[in-house]
This record gives C-alpha cells, sequence and structure tokens, in this order.
C-alpha cells in the first residue's frame, strides 16, 4: 500500500518534527509513506473573502500537481465524515480490498483546502468539530493511520 500525505506549510517545531518522524519510521513496516510539503501564502490575520479565496486557489493549484490521477483522495476538512479508530481501519481495509492501493490523505493550510481540492477528494475525514494547527493534525492522522494498520492485524495498541 502507497499513502501520500499532501501537507501545505512546513513543520517548524521540533516536538512535531518528532511526532511526523516517529510515526512515519514505525508506519514504515507497513506502508510506502511520503510525505510532500507545499508552501503556504501568507495572509493576514483579518482578510477579506476575495483574499482567502485567493490564498486557497494559490495552495489548491500546488496541492494539484501532486494529487495522483489513480490514487484515493481523502480530504481533511471538519466537515467530512467522522470515524472511531476501529471505523477507520474498516475503511482503509475495504479501500485495499476494493483495489485502492493508493491513498493520499490532504491537509490544507490555516484557511482549509481549496474548493477545487474539495471537490476532487473522494471522500472527506473529520477528526473532529474542533479546528487544530495544520502541523499538529500531521502527527494526528499519522497517528491514526498507523493506528489502523495495527488494529487490522489485530496487533497491540494502546487504547
Amino acid at each position: 500500500m502507497k499513502i501520500d500525505i499532501l501537507c501545505v506549510g512546513k513543520i517548524k517545531e521540533n516536538y512535531f518534527k518528532e511526532g511526523v518522524s516517529e510515526y512515519s519510521k514505525r508506519l514504515s513496516r507497513y506502508c510506502d509513506l511520503k510525505i510532500i510539503e507545499v508552501s503556504d501564502e501568507s495572509t493576514k490575520e483579518e482578510c477579506s473573502e476575495q483574499e482567502k479565496s485567493l490564498v486557497l486557489e494559490k495552495e489548491g493549484q500546488r496541492l494539484e500537481k501532486y494529487i495522483s490521477p489513480d490514487a484515493y483522495l481523502i480530504a481533511l476538512a471538519i466537515e467530512g465524515k467522522q470515524y472511531t479508530s476501529e471505523g477507520l481501519s474498516a475503511a482503509m481495509d475495504d479501500l485495499m480490498v476494493r483495489g485502492n492501493s493508493h491513498i493520499q490523505f490532504v491537509i490544507g493550510g490555516s484557511l482549509g483546502l481549496s474548493p477545487k481540492v474539495l471537490s476532487r477528494a473522494n471522500e472527506k475525514l473529520s477528526f473532529s468539530k474542533l479546528t487544530f494547527p495544520h502541523q499538529l493534525m500531521r502527527v494526528i492522522l499519522l497517528e491514526q493511520i498507523y493506528r489502523s494498520f495495527r488494529i487490522s492485524r489485530k496487533e497491540p495498541y494502546h487504547k
């Protein structure tokens, strides 16, 4: 299985880098993992809807270059479907059974994802109604993917 994490922005804090590194290492025994970062647009704290649309469009264009036409694309979005850990594991297993051997997850920047990227997604996934920093979300996503593999293989993992 091939899994790509497409992300807007770079991780700056060492503690997030360490978390990403640890789960990437753990996942290497289950899948071919690639993390692809695209640059984010600088945004004023208070920006107009037009400015927001322009930022999302530019970041979306950068992401689109890496979206594979044969991949099953899962966009992280607050309005997406919420799973339990067991449910996400079952959904990933189901994708593999149906022949989707390439899954791409996409994490937007501070303003989210462009409408074009969201419309291309095969599925929208939400981890909570809460908003998380995109750097932290990367660690959470990697941990849940790792947990999904452990669950599907009936391997022990803390609850």
